[in-house]
């Protein structure tokens, strides 16, 4: 059964979202790391860039594929999780927590609300 803390809005595409202020925090969920298996490299080109939700903001590469990582609120990438850069398998050991990719400032915090919440995302990941 994954892991899907109830604090955390998550999209259909299992990106989870956590609001703080006009930030948001994002990253992979615990049901797409368990998917891909061991995650080996992470590349994030979109630092400082103006991303619409939906967006790809970066590729996550595993032993066996290469995902997309689409960004689940619009808004400006302003930072980048240097710790994934130097060790990809915290995004398998702690997907929520040292695990996060990016942190973006959102430019319409309302698309937060379009977001599933956890009992949405569960029912999603258990068809």
């Amino acid at each position: 059964m994954a892991n899907v803390p109830a604090t955390l809005k998550y999209s259909d595409d299992h990106e989870w979202c956590r609001v703080e202020g006009e930030y948001a925090y994002i990253g992979i969920t615990d049901f797409a790391q368990s998917e891909l298996g061991d995650i080996v490299f992470v590349d994030i080109p979109t630092l400082e860039e103006t991303l619409s939700a939906g967006d790809v903001f970066g590729t996550i590469e595993a032993v066996k594929t290469v995902s997309d990582a689409f960004l689940p609120v619009s808004g400006v990438v302003e930072e980048v999780n240097e710790a994934i850069d130097a060790d990809p398998s915290l995004v398998n050991k702690d997907p929520y927590g040292e695990g996060w990719m990016i942190k973006v400032k959102m430019s319409a915090p309302e698309e937060v609300e379009q977001l599933l919440t956890a009992e949405q995302y569960t029912a999603l990941i258990e068809k």
